[in-house]
């Protein structure tokens, strides 16, 4: 049986680029892709990823290549993304402290929890967090998505997040100790020196943010700790950075040896990378 692996994308916009790499390289390896989104909605590629002439602010160059645009834009408009599962399908919702008979609500949400994620577990190799804009709207705070993350990395499962979507990890803790996940880590992602003054845009509303609302790499290295470390690799073309179960990378061309890596850490059981 070919490995399954479920990628997660924002419903408030991807960066193509940072899908083309992940799923190029396991569709060459002969794995299974399911998509998935918070709601079932269908994602859609942030404009700016699909245009060669875009410009990147703090890069002051494009970083997007014609064909990157055209390979990106084939997958965007492809039939593949259509009818994603939904997290709030698949995983339950962790009741609120407040409600009128907390103690048997959370028990039937444990109940249910374990199930879901113990199905979810079982059924995919890896999980893939997909990087742009969006994943700060959706993908960041979400609960769902924070449990999956502790699932797979309980079970020993590679978990590959680019950009943004490394924020998913810094924030997926175990609700008793409230520890990160990256604590002790070697993790690479949005540095600060990347960080736009106005922003790239999300799918679906009617405002610009402007600069991202949290600078990802301080929250990096405060997540990873003393014994960790953060990695910008600023001024290196590439930055990925494997430290099992995680695979980290921190921009857009980092996507594809992104994704190589994760089938090296699933066929050759490759632990360490980067650093």
């Amino acid at each position: 049986m070919p490995k399954q692996i479920l990628v997660v994308l924002s419903e408030y916009g991807y960066w193509g680029e940072e899908l083309v790499g992940p799923v190029e390289a396991l569709d060459a390896a002969g794995y299974g892709i399911t998509f998935a989104t918070p709601t079932g909605r269908r994602a859609q590629a942030l404009p700016p990823s699909l245009d060669a002439e875009y410009i990147d602010p703090p890069l002051g160059r494009s970083v997007t290549t014609r064909d990157m645009a055209r390979r990106a834009r084939e997958l965007d408009e492809s039939s593949r993304l259509d009818n994603p599962l939904s997290l709030q399908d698949l995983v339950p919702e962790r009741p609120y402290y407040s409600s009128l008979n907390h103690l048997r609500e959370l028990e039937e949400y444990n109940r249910r929890l374990d199930a879901a994620t113990e199905d979810l577990v079982s059924g995919f190799d890896g999980l893939v967090i997909v990087g742009g804009s969006g994943p700060i709207v959706d993908l960041a705070n979400n609960e769902r998505l924070h449990e999956l993350v502790l699932a797979f990395t309980a079970a020993e499962k590679p978990i590959l997040a680019e950009c943004y979507g490394v924020a998913v990890l810094a924030f997926a803790r175990d609700l008793e100790s409230r520890a990160s996940l990256l604590w002790g880590k070697h993790v690479t992602g949005h540095p600060k020196e990347y960080d736009y003054k106005d922003g790239t845009g999300f799918i679906g509303v009617d405002f610009n943010m402007g600069p991202p609302p949290y600078p990802l790499e301080y929250i990096l290295r405060d997540a990873t700790g003393p014994e960790g470390a953060f990695h910008g690799n600023v001024g290196k073309e590439v930055s990925v950075i494997v430290d099992f179960p995680f695979i980290t990378a921190r921009s857009t061309p980092d996507s594809l040896p992104a994704g190589q890596l994760m089938v090296d850490v699933l066929e050759n059981g490759l632990r360490r990378h980067g650093w």
